[in-house]
């Protein structure tokens, strides 16, 4: 049942079948919750960082903010990928000025040997770092989700595209409606006319789960990036997905990143073969960008419902298992 009393609300149940099984409204709205997230999810996990494809020669960089923390993602003399705090150890100056993955810069790699790097890895092209003195491995942590993309031609793709959207909701909000399709019917209605939700599936694992949807018509080979006959949806805790719509040679990537307790940024970049986008992939951003577009009515709404306080626990459904992974990871992290 729907917890209207604060004082009764419970941590999130392990079991989704128990009435406690989403997490208490007041890990969305408070602002010490938001301060938290920083050490305890940005600070702690494997978070993605960007793009090897867009750093491909030695000293060139972009920056990224995680958890607080300004970095340097840069190519190395030797060809490999580090990163970096960007500051200096001397008097906390700023080493350079930032800059995204698709708009790289040029460093002298020299400037780096004083500054504090960061642990990182990736699978594929996708570069992952991790704040924590002492991690546990990307290999734990992506699980099964690493062997699957790294046996995709991921690092034969170019980045083509960027959309950037300011959202007022809490990233937690988008990141449950992502992970679930059951307001599909509604929301998407356009959409869903291509897929088969009768022969959808929802696999949830330790950090990473995945959506699977079978097309209603079957779509030529040489426009999926896998083999299999479905669009495919994964999430990795806590903050990336890689979506592949099985109706394009390409994917797309969003990182949803936390601006304030009140907002967040959805980064949505898009891979082909050529940068230079055909017509047909032009209107495979927009049906993307459509789907965005309502998802952010709607998780706009459930926002400013979470807003006003009268709800303090919500119940979700028997089929949201992926939402209730979700909101038990951010609640281990809180209790960490």
């Amino acid at each position: 049942m729907t917890q209207w009393d604060a004082s009764q609300t419970k941590a999130v149940s392990s079991d989704i079948t128990e009435k406690s099984n989403a997490l208490p409204a007041r890990y969305f709205t408070g602002q010490d919750i938001f301060e938290m997230e920083k050490e305890t999810v940005f600070g702690q996990y494997w978070v993605y960082a960007g793009h090897a494809n867009c750093i491909k020669e030695a000293g060139e960089y972009f920056t990224r903010t995680i958890g607080g923390h300004d970095l340097i993602v840069v190519r190395d003399d030797d060809g490999g990928i580090k990163a970096f705090n960007n500051f200096s150890p001397n008097d906390n100056s700023e080493l350079v000025s930032e800059t995204t993955m698709t708009d790289t810069e040029n460093l002298d790699t020299t400037e780096l040997t004083e500054l504090d790097d960061v642990h990182v890895d990736s699978i594929g092209p996708l570069i992952f770092v991790n704040l924590s003195a002492d991690p546990m491995s990307l290999d734990e942590q992506a699980g099964v989700m690493k062997d699957r993309l790294k046996a995709l031609p991921l690092g034969e793709y170019e980045h083509a595209s960027r959309i950037v959207s300011e959202v007022e909701c809490n990233w937690k909000v988008f990141s449950s409606n992502y992970s679930e399709c059951d307001h599909c019917q509604a929301n998407h209605q356009d959409w869903i006319k291509g897929i088969s939700l009768n022969e959808s599936e929802l696999e949830v694992n330790d950090y990473h789960w995945v959506l699977h949807y079978t097309h209603a018509q079957d779509v030529d080979d040489e426009l999926r990036i896998h083999d299999e006959h479905e669009a495919q949806f994964h999430y990795f805790w806590p903050n990336f997905t890689v979506n592949m719509y099985g109706t394009a040679d390409g994917y797309g990537t969003y990182i949803i990143d936390p601006i304030d307790t009140n907002r967040f940024q959805l980064i949505a970049d898009y891979y082909f073969e050529d940068p230079e986008l055909s017509e047909e992939e032009e209107a495979f951003i927009r049906t993307s960008r459509q789907l965005q577009e309502e998802d952010f009515e709607l998780v706009e709404r459930q926002w400013e419902g979470l807003k006003t306080g009268a709800l303090s626990q919500a119940q979700l459904g028997p089929n949201e298992h992926t939402v209730h992974r979700f909101h038990q990871l951010a609640q281990q992290a809180y209790n960490s």
